[in-house]
């Protein structure tokens, strides 16, 4: 490593500094004020006819750009609230270091300086640095200046590159926490126990999708990373918890596009003694409340897309969508050939062994989906396509059970959810059946839920909500990738 001729001259400028009894990769340093707390604090030099500051103080920041005057040197310096103009000369600093500063310390170094706040000339706000000090000695050279970091594939790759070059990235993801803990809070003042649950679980299940597998060498049995916390949570309502939700990670091994990554963030929460309605109704409230709190308007722009998120939200059932959203011919909704027919017609894949449900689902994700841009709730799913969901009272193939969906892509799944241990037996073991004919996403039995379930399960609705899908709508990202720290990536070519 390091190999890179620049590498190799900073390095022996790093050996230098060693040399004169200088640590290139200091420790116990403290910092006493960040770079906005220095402006805000001097800002009323604006307004004095000397225009500067008597307090001596000190501040740490990254080198962004140094230029060189011969006698003077003017430099940028950064840190997480900010960037900030430093400036000094031979008759302020030492006369060797100064000499030694120009020759050793250079653009990516973090340095501390002591100075006051002064006004150029030309009228930008600065410090006048009298002393300067190396914090840490910056090794690979930052990309030149004026074009920074533009390759999307190295932003995703070298995430801490990208936050060093585009201060409003590190603001992106000020912006994801700001919404994780809002919404932490939301539940949390709502009365609602945030629990853990396993992460590597017996079986695959919790949702339909494919898993990840690992092995446990103590055990000598294989585990899956987990694909949703959902029976782990009903197992907590059984156990007499009334109301739980669980912020954390999924694992889906599944493709990569622009709204999956393999390994996402969910909100997922279960509330005895209330139903898919009163769900909606909350779902509403918080993504008003979020809206507000993130000082947006109630109609956002997300990818060239106008959201309107006034409340309330619309609300259709699924075949009703499929007929006047999806323009599905109402006569061949509920015709499994004429389903086949019309899909094969227009180019999709049609599997002839799948059940009504899953080629409703089909027509649904083919025509219907993508129209659905201001917030949506599509209500009353198949059964067939709701394994875990309560069958309706009025229809048993219908399931009590909506999806929200925003600018063409679900957001949140929610349900009444089955606690009849029968029923939800019966179920497992249709999805067993669907897994033989080749479904690799269907759910597995789980035998001990069921047993959980023997023990009585207080009537409860929960759901799922997609926190990075909501954060890119709330910020305006095309890609998942852009609000995920650290993505998957493919392997890099050689």
């Amino acid at each position: 490593m390091f190999e890179n001729p620049l590498e190799q001259q900073k390095i022996s400028k790093a050996n230098e500094l060693r040399s004169l009894g200088i640590n290139p990769y200091s420790h116990f340093v403290t910092k006493p004020m960040s770079i906005k707390e220095f402006k805000d604090k001097y800002d009323f030099i604006n307004e004095l006819e000397e225009k500067k500051a008597e307090e001596i103080c000190e501040l740490i920041g990254r080198i962004k750009f140094m230029r060189d005057g011969g006698k003077a040197v003017f430099a940028n310096i950064e840190d997480f609230s900010g960037s900030i103009q430093i400036y000094f000369n031979k008759s302020t600093i030492d006369e060797t270091w100064f000499d030694n500063i120009k020759k050793l310390i250079e653009v990516g170094d973090i340095i501390k300086v002591h100075g006051y706040a002064f006004v150029t000339k030309k009228g930008e706000f600065s410090i006048h640095v009298d002393k300067l000090d190396l914090v840490t000695k910056s090794i690979c050279v930052l990309p030149e200046k004026f074009h920074g970091l533009v390759d999307m594939e190295s932003r995703y790759r070298q995430r801490y590159l990208d936050m060093i070059m585009n201060a409003e990235i590190r603001q992106d993801f000020v912006n994801r926490s700001k919404i994780v803990s809002f919404v932490r809070r939301y539940f949390e003042n709502l009365g609602f126990l945030e629990v853990e649950t396993p992460m590597m679980h017996e079986i695959a299940g919790g949702a339909n999708a494919r898993p990840f597998i690992t092995h446990h060498n103590t055990l000598g049995v294989d585990r899956f990373l987990r694909i949703a916390p959902e029976l782990y949570l009903k197992r907590l309502i059984v156990g007499g918890f009334e109301a739980v939700f669980e912020l954390n990670r999924c694992f889906r091994n599944e493709g990569m596009d622009l709204t999956h990554n393999p390994e996402f963030s969910t909100i997922e929460f279960y509330w005895a003694y209330h139903n898919y309605k009163d769900l909606m109704n909350l779902t509403e409230d918080l993504l008003s409340k979020l809206i507000a709190h993130l000082g947006l308007s109630t109609t956002i722009t997300y990818d060239d897309k106008q959201i309107d998120f006034s409340t309330p939200f619309a609300k259709i059932p699924y075949k009703d969508a499929l007929v006047q959203i999806g323009g599905i011919d109402a006569a061949i909704v509920n015709d499994k050939a004429a389903i086949l027919k019309k899909l094969k017609a227009d180019g999709f894949e049609a599997n002839e062994k799948l059940d009504l449900g899953h080629l409703q689902a089909e027509l649904f994700d083919n025509y219907v989906e993508d129209k659905l841009i201001n917030p949506t709730f599509i209500t009353d799913f198949p059964v067939s396509i709701s394994p875990l969901s309560r069958r309706s009272d009025e229809n048993p193939e219908i399931a009590e059970r909506f999806e929200l969906f925003i600018a063409g892509k679900e957001l949140a799944n929610g349900f009444n959810e089955l606690n009849d241990p029968l029923d939800q037996y019966e179920r497992f073991l249709a999805q067993v059946e669907a897994k033989k004919a080749g479904n690799d996403e269907a759910c597995e039995m789980d035998e001990d839920f069921v047993n959980a379930l023997g023990f009585g399960m207080a009537p409860t609705a929960g759901e799922g909500i997609g926190i990075d899908r909501l954060v890119m709508m709330l910020t305006n990202k095309k890609s998942i990738k852009d609000v995920i720290l650290f993505p998957a990536m493919r392997p890099k070519k050689d």
